[in-house]
Parts: structure tokens; C-alpha cells; sequence
């Protein structure tokens, strides 16, 4: 390879940029509906942490990692009365959100959360602008539903969330 083609494409570095971005602002949105949730002894629900195995120490505290496999749901936690909570978190600026953003890992943990009878579902943006809870049940099962293997905000219609008081979404109102 010449020097050129080992250089980072500048285009796909920025994509990857913005779209971490968004995924953690969507994380702080899921966070500060939780602390709501926790604040009102409704449920305790925090972010799963990402395995990480270290490579080499640098020292003073830092450290050179890697991100080992994911197979957790993003969220996990209890609800009061002892029901267990397992979701997906995904935004997408793309007018559909494919089935195969949930890895098969991912996919078999949450299955057998939804198995065990915890509430399982996948919460969904799409840039921003609406937001739905998604139940395991409807994500699993998209091919038969919709015909293919991804949900539109139109598809998405029936699960859409609100926002109360100062902005928290309320992802676990009328949870069944």
C-alpha cells in the first residue's frame, strides 16, 4: 500500500464522529429519564458498562484498551414490584432502522431476558425527532409484521414515546 491509502479516509472519520456523538446524546436522554425514574422510586435502571480489557498500562491512571464483544443489553435494571428491564438503545438518522442493528449476541441475551419474563424492547430515535419503545415482541418478529427487515417512523407510529415535565422521556409510561 502507498502512504496515501494508509492515511484515514477524513470523510468516514467524521462520520464516525457524529454518529458516536449522537449515540451519546441519546444515551444522556436515556439517563436523565432514569435518574428521573430512580428519584421517584419507579425503577433502577442503569447504562450496562462495555467490557473493556486493557492492552498496556501508560501509567498515572491510563491505560491503552480495547472493547472486548458486546453481548449485554445497553440499559438493564428493576422496576418497583420486581420486574426486570432489558433494552436496546438506537438512533439512526436514516429513514428506517434495520433489525440487524442488534447483534445476534445482543439479540440472544435479550431473548432470554424476554423468556425469563423481564420487559424487553429497543428504544429508537430517528434524528432526534421522534422517539419510540419498540417491544421485543414487534422487533423480533419484523419480517412477518412489516414484510422486511426494518422499521419506518411510520411503522414505529404505535410506540411512540412522549416527553414529560423538563424533557424526560418517558420510556417505561404504560409498560405492560
Amino acid at each position: 500500500m502507498t502512504p496515501a491509502e494508509h492515511q484515514k479516509d477524513p470523510r468516514r472519520q467524521y462520520i464516525g464522529m457524529m454518529s458516536r456523538a449522537a449515540g451519546r446524546n441519546f444515551e444522556t436522554i436515556i439517563d436523565e429519564a432514569c435518574t428521573y425514574y430512580r428519584d421517584r422510586n419507579i425503577a433502577d435502571i442503569e447504562k450496562t458498562p462495555e467490557p473493556m480489557k486493557v492492552l498496556r498500562s501508560l501509567g498515572d491512571g491510563r491505560f491503552v484498551a480495547c472493547f472486548e464483544k458486546k453481548a449485554q443489553a445497553d440499559y438493564k435494571g428493576t422496576m418497583y414490584g420486581g420486574w426486570s428491564v432489558n433494552f436496546e438503545a438506537k438512533e439512526t438518522e436514516a429513514d428506517n432502522l434495520k433489525q440487524s442493528c442488534v447483534t445476534d449476541a445482543q439479540r440472544e441475551r435479550l431473548e432470554r431476558a424476554y423468556q425469563y419474563g423481564a420487559h424487553v424492547f429497543v428504544l429508537v430515535t430517528f434524528g432526534f425527532q421522534t422517539f419510540y419503545r419498540i417491544p421485543w415482541e414487534v422487533w423480533r418478529s419484523m419480517k412477518e409484521r412489516f414484510g422486511h427487515k426494518y422499521i419506518t417512523p411510520q411503522e414505529a407510529e404505535p410506540y411512540r414515546l412522549r416527553f414529560a415535565g423538563p424533557g424526560i422521556l418517558m420510556f417505561l409510561e404504560n409498560l405492560e
